[in-house]
């Protein structure tokens, strides 16, 4: 049975940094693209950071870039995101997400594009 299990989160003073994994069981990553989302209170979910299957292609959300690196270990079926430079604002319950048609293409990083998720972990950043 697939699962996506979502780890790394936690408590990080403003301008900190944390690593997310997002651990895939029940299959392979290699042919389907992931997304990172995140939803604070009261607020869309939205999408963080997409990676195609292979790896070779990114898109990242305008209030992350330079400061977010999402990258993947298929080997592993793992993917990762490297949160820096947190602001207050980057507070959110984050979530990985499948795309479970299989696709070489560079990945659409909105909700609909995903339709298998994880159960999301918090991340909470305040001093």
């Amino acid at each position: 049975q697939l699962h996506l299990v979502e780890s790394g989160g936690g408590l990080v003073q403003p301008g900190g940094s944390l690593r997310l994994s997002c651990a895939a069981s029940g299959f392979t990553l290699d042919h389907y693209a992931i997304g990172w989302f995140r939803q604070a209170p009261g607020k869309e979910r939205e999408g963080v950071s997409c990676v195609s299957s292979s790896g070779d292609s990114t898109e990242y959300g305008d209030s992350v870039v330079g400061r977010f690196t999402i990258s993947r270990d298929n080997a592993k079926s793992t993917v990762y995101l490297q949160m820096n430079s947190l602001k207050p604002e980057d507070t959110a319950v984050y979530y990985c997400a499948l795309d479970t048609i299989p696709s070489t293409s560079r990945p659409v990083c909105v909700t609909s594009s995903f339709d298998y998720w994880g159960q999301g972990t918090q991340v909470t950043v305040s001093s």
